[in-house]
């Protein structure tokens, strides 16, 4: 099943998680060590990550180790550059139309002032 990476994201648990995989490979119990949450409950966060295709696991002798899929995370970076971009040119509009240049505030300021 793929979840919505947005979706994933939603809870600040799962959050953390991601944060943590990001920082370096690691084992459920080493991110369960770092949080306070139960190693069970990090594999459900684990397993819902992996679904939204955030995570990748490679086995490395017995243990499972989590590293960011980077293709997962550029999809969020460019939708989130999108809802940047509009918003800065939201901005600039507003800002453009609202501009008065004969208002004393835009005035520049001389040297002898």
């Amino acid at each position: 099943m793929t979840r919505d990476p947005w979706q994933a994201l939603a809870d600040p648990t799962r959050r953390a998680v991601l944060a943590r995989v990001a920082r370096g490979p690691c084992s459920v119990t080493e991110i369960a060590g770092e949080l306070p949450v139960s190693r069970p409950a990090v594999s459900q966060h684990l397993k819902v990550l992996l679904d939204a295709r955030l995570i990748d696991v490679r086995r490395q002798g017995r243990l499972q180790v989590y590293r960011p899929r980077a293709e997962g995370l550029d999809v969020l970076r460019r939708e989130l550059d999108t809802f940047w971009r509009s918003a800065l040119l939201t901005f600039k509009d507003l800002a453009e139309a609202t501009y008065d240049a004969s208002s004393p505030a835009n005035e520049e300021i001389s040297d002898d002032q």
